[in-house]
């Protein structure tokens, strides 16, 4: 048996925000990328190697003739070699135009192929955060990354990475021709060098965290609308509108605060740029100039290396052009690469695999990072496999908590959460959800076919297991659908309310098959005699399995086996359903204040109105405090 004990996982940083990769992690990461598709990589460096030498041959054939034409004016060259030289050039050209459009081909197969990877890598690295981490960190920050990181980090590698690997190919075998045409006017390429190494190194130390600063408030503009949307109603009931608007206001602030530096940054750099580009051509035109007139270099050479000035500085100016983009793209993907430092670690997943689905708590003590202060004090609880344990109790108490640890979601800070005999949370991510399900009241319908929502349960589900598992929980709504199987769901095609979309989520437990369920209000969306005849349908189908519900309707905690009351982070009261009206403690006021017996005979009887026993014995408490008491275990 498993004695590991794990900790509750950090906090990720300032704020609760999800991580950020350092830069040596990026450039690791893009390398491991890269190197995924090596082939395609080297294939079009090579077609982009030969255009661009190809390109630098035309101005060199270009100088040679006007050489030749010198020569022939003064009747020492035919025209013979002139011609030559006009062949060569147009071969130059129709290569340059042949092997640009097969490079520039490969490179952007190559930049889709990266670019779709990472977004399937980062995806599955979302999907594999830890419940605690994504809670702590809010929606806004991952709906960013996902919705804004990712594309720019796309478009590093879709246009990024083609156009500055081919710009930087280009400027090597340009200077290398003007070198080999002239070694000194070679040299006058590098009075660029001092103005473009101040000017961007100046742009580089200031552009990352600009970005990332950038990037940061677009997440806080997301959770702060999300936050408005999702509480419009308690903030028009509670007339906070001017509190959210302000809320909203300082948030785009910020981010045009973060705006206007990468835009400043920007109007710096670029024009400090434009101002060196005409340097290397000068100083050719007047070096070359000056030794031409002494015989010491040719009218032709001259020509060629200043037309090479040129097409240097073009590559270099798109170099430059790409920084900012490049800047902006590695910034993303220092926010993608983060999600990899916070998701579930798995280095330490225990071997083991529980051998049934026994429940053990052992000890448990349980803190929200957010109060600090303990919800859960020393909770210890045994549920046999196959068994049915409802837990009820007031709102607050830890009932849902439990249920949490239970399935891993959360870890305990101090004692351990079992299941057949093994750690929960150290058991692999994929296994852990293999073996217990937990089953909430809030469900997401995706955009897509009726069998995609389903199958996402169980990849190989035929349909006769979808039918089966739909009208297990009662959906028979799905059979009068006019594509059956195949209806679209979600988005702009059929909107399902919130009862139908519960009874998908429960027709996925049927068909994921885990040894334990956990149902935290898995009915609450249904009226009471839907939600009834659910639960006598999941009770059939559930049978055999450990089944704990959290139990807000006390009708369906009597068909439990067992039932524990949850008070102030304690189990107060374990046992059947007799058992607990036989001790007349906490369960069985709950359940007269439910029934209205017999307290209110007895208020009958002494002349007072029942509405005034509801209060004096807790039935209003016990319907709006402790919940709507329903559990969806059967």
């Amino acid at each position: 048996m498993s004695t590991t004990t794990r900790t509750a996982p950090p906090s990720t940083r300032p704020g609760n925000q999800l991580p950020v990769a350092d830069s040596p992690a990026v450039r690791r990461a893009f390398v491991r990328l890269l190197a995924t598709e090596k082939r395609r990589a080297f294939a079009a460096v090579g077609l982009h190697l030969v255009a661009a030498v190809a390109a630098a041959v035309a101005p060199l054939l270009l100088g040679e003739m006007l050489d030749q034409l010198t020569a022939a004016s003064s009747g020492t060259a035919g025209a013979a070699a002139i011609d030559r030289l006009a062949l060569g050039l147009v071969a130059s050209i129709i290569a340059v135009v042949a092997f640009t459009w097969a490079g520039t081909f490969v490179s952007y197969r190559l930049g889709e192929r990266l670019s779709a990877r990472m977004r399937v890598q980062f995806v599955d690295r979302a999907l594999r955060l830890p419940m605690p981490v994504v809670e702590q960190a809010g929606s806004g920050d991952l709906m960013t990354r996902s919705s804004a990181d990712v594309p720019e980090a796309g478009v590093l590698f879709r246009d990024g990475l083609p156009q500055v690997t081919v710009s930087v190919l280009k400027v090597l075998v340009f200077l290398g021709a003007m070198f080999w045409a002239s070694p000194l006017l070679g040299l006058c390429m590098f009075v660029v060098v001092p103005p473009l190494y101040i000017g961007t190194r100046w742009y580089l130390k200031r552009a990352r965290n600009g970005y990332l600063a950038e990037r940061e408030a677009e997440s806080a503009i997301g959770d702060t609308i999300g936050a408005s949307a999702d509480g419009a109603r308690t903030t028009e009931a509670y007339r906070l509108r001017t509190g959210r608007d302000a809320a909203g206001d300082a948030t785009v602030a910020r981010h045009w605060r973060a705006a206007r530096y990468t835009l400043y940054l920007r109007t710096v750099f670029f024009p400090f740029l434009d101002g060196a580009y005409a340097l290397p051509t000068a100083a050719v035109l007047l070096v070359g100039g000056a030794f031409y007139f002494n015989g010491t270099l040719t009218l032709g050479t001259v020509a060629a290396c200043a037309v090479l000035t040129r097409q240097i500085m073009f590559p270099i100016d798109h170099i430059l052009m790409w920084v900012e983009k490049v800047q902006r793209g590695f910034a993303a993907m220092s926010r993608i690469e983060g999600v990899a430092e916070a998701e579930d670690d798995e280095t330490d997943a225990t071997t083991e695999r529980p051998v049934d689905g026994t429940v053990d708590l052992t000890g448990v003590r349980y803190a929200y990072p957010t109060s600090g202060r303990d919800v859960l004090h020393g909770v210890t609880l045994s549920v046999p496999a196959g068994q049915r344990l409802a837990v009820v109790g007031p709102s607050g108490a830890g009932k849902s908590t439990l249920a949490r640890l239970i399935s891993g979601s959360d870890v305990p800070r101090e004692g351990r959460a079992a299941i057949g005999g093994v750690d929960v949370a150290a058991l692999p991510l994929d296994e852990r959800r293999k073996r217990v399900t937990l089953v909430t009241q809030e469900h997401h319908v995706f955009t897509a076919s009726l069998r995609d929502n389903l199958i996402l349960a169980k990849a190989e589900a035929t349909d006769p297991e979808l039918h089966a598992a739909l009208a297990a929980v009662g959906a028979d709504w799905v059979f009068d659908l006019p594509e059956g199987l195949d209806t679209p769901l979600g988005g702009k095609n059929r909107e399902l309310d919130a009862a139908s979309a519960q009874q998908i989520a429960l027709a996925r437990i049927i068909l994921s098959d885990p040894d334990v369920v956990i149902l935290d209000e898995a009915t609450a969306m249904l009226d009471p005699r839907a939600a009834r005849d659910t639960e006598r349908a999941l009770g059939a189908v559930l049978e055999g399995r450990t089944v704990i519900a959290i139990a807000h309707r006390l009708h369906t905690a009597h068909d439990a086996d067992r039932i524990a009351v949850v008070e102030d982070g304690r189990v107060a009261e374990l046992g059947d359903h007799d058992e607990l009206i036989a001790l007349d403690g906490h369960y069985a006021g709950l359940w007269r204040a439910w029934h209205g017996e017999p307290e209110s005979r007895k208020c009958v009887e002494h002349g007072e109105p029942e509405s005034r026993k509801a209060v004096e014995h807790g039935a209003v408490e016990a319907t709006a405090d402790g919940g709507d008491f329903a559990q969806a275990n059967a």
